[in-house]
């Protein structure tokens, strides 16, 4: 099967190349991270033809942060991503505390491409509160 089955789409967030004038796009296994990112920032209702679209790890914040909760956590992201990007396949995810940052999480994404069978990671940062850099 050719990569180009891996799709292309808008870059994200939305960039417009300033020699072209044109949407910059992202394509195969970028435009797969970019659609996981997409699906971890969207909250579960927000948009209205998909409600059911997104990932619930806004219901994280100012939550406790014990292990029983980072392990529904942990669930909650695997789940959206398994649900909403059939690209990728094995999901494991890991949330781990940022030492050097108090209040943020790391996101610790694995997961592997299926047309490839390649292993990707992926970080993303959770803050639990607001006013935390």
């Amino acid at each position: 099967m050719p990569k180009s089955f891996l799709g292309r789409g808008w870059k994200f967030p939305v960039e417009v190349d300033p020699k072209t004038g044109r949407i910059k796009l992202s394509e195969y296994e970028e435009d797969i991270s970019e659609a996981i990112r997409i699906i971890l920032a969207t909250s579960k209702g927000e948009r209205v033809m998909r409600p059911d679209f997104g990932c619930g790890v806004q219901s994280f914040v100012f939550g406790l942060t014990d292990t029983t909760t980072l392990k529904l956590f942990e669930t909650e992201v695997k789940q959206a991503i398994m649900a909403w990007e059939p690209r990728v396949q094995e999901v494991e995810v890991k949330i781990v505390f940022d030492r050097d940052t108090p209040g943020k999480l790391l996101i610790n994404i694995q997961y592997i491409v299926r047309l490839t069978n390649n292993l990707f990671n992926l970080v993303y940062p959770f803050y639990l509160s607001e006013g935390v850099s």
